[in-house]
């Protein structure tokens, strides 16, 4: 992208050239500047700015910052992460919550491979029983995907404590897939019990970051990439990218039980909707 705006540089307006300049200087800059610290650094005015973004068929300045900030990216991130500062206002939390949000989703699409993901979709289309580990933030999450994954007809549990998770996984079988949900993976009652696991025979995957003990450990990892500059919201936008990445299993392994997956799901939601007319009936 940047070489694509040093070569429209020359078709601009002269003063559109010298906003196109200043994101070529300091991309990292732009990025995270008001359009009036772009303007007053170009020396020209703040309209100037939205048509220059215009003029590059961008629809305004927030639509150009994204595409500039995912092309100057490191390690696959797009690279909008702003600290949260105790004077922001309302609306610059929204927006820097939001802007780091969508940048961390967008990078999971770099991190996320597809091979393991059709690993992990042919582990647990097999399985026996599911069982979600997680502990604190990843705690929810794990019951999230035991909520999710229940409605398939397969028996699934979710733990959150790590005595009933070591107690649990001495019980695993080979036919059993764990599927451990950590944002450090570190932890070493976890790893403990993944291990107490692997012991048994049962299959492992791991929502981690790569370089974790966990990771190692596994025999499937689904990568999480937040960045840690920030401690007072990464575990916020890792958790999402946890849960995004449990929609993404559950989609796939519906697609891939196909007609039993919709019978299940189409017989839990009859008899939700018989258990109320049977209420219903009593209570009339």
């Amino acid at each position: 992208m940047l070489s694509n705006i040093s070569e429209k540089l020359e078709s601009l307006s002269a003063a559109e050239r010298k906003v196109g300049e200043c994101a070529l200087a300091e991309p990292k800059w732009f990025v995270h500047a008001a359009v009036a610290e772009i303007a007053d650094r170009a020396q020209v005015s703040q309209p100037t700015v939205i048509r220059f973004c215009r003029s590059l068929n961008y629809k305004g300045l927030p639509e150009f910052k994204l595409a500039l900030s995912a092309s100057i990216s490191h390690s696959g991130l797009p690279y909008v992460h702003e600290e949260l500062n105790t004077d922001d206002s309302m609306s610059e939390v929204m927006e820097k919550v939001l802007g780091n949000t969508a940048a961390a989703l967008l990078g999971a699409r770099r991190s996320l491979k597809e091979s393991e993901l059709e690993n992990a979709i042919a582990m647990l289309t097999h399985a026996r029983r599911i069982e979600f580990y997680g502990v604190g933030n990843s705690g929810i999450v794990a019951q999230d995907a035991q909520h999710k994954f229940f409605r398939f007809g397969i028996s699934t549990v979710a733990y959150s404590d790590t005595h009933i998770q070591l107690m649990a996984a001495a019980v695993l079988s080979p036919q059993d897939v764990l599927v451990v949900i950590s944002n450090s993976g570190s932890s070493i009652e976890v790893l403990d019990a993944v291990s107490i696991a692997k012991e048994n025979g049962a299959q492992v995957i791991a929502i981690t970051r790569t370089d974790s003990p966990l990771a190692q450990l596994a025999d499937c990892v689904l990568a999480v990439t937040a960045q840690e500059d920030s401690t007072r919201y990464t575990p916020m936008v890792s958790r999402l990218l946890q849960l995004a990445i449990i929609d993404i299993l559950a989609i796939g392994l519906a697609l891939r039980l196909g007609e039993t997956a919709s019978l299940q799901l189409e017989k839990g939601k009859r008899s939700v909707i018989r258990h109320r007319m049977d209420e219903h009936h009593h209570s009339s």
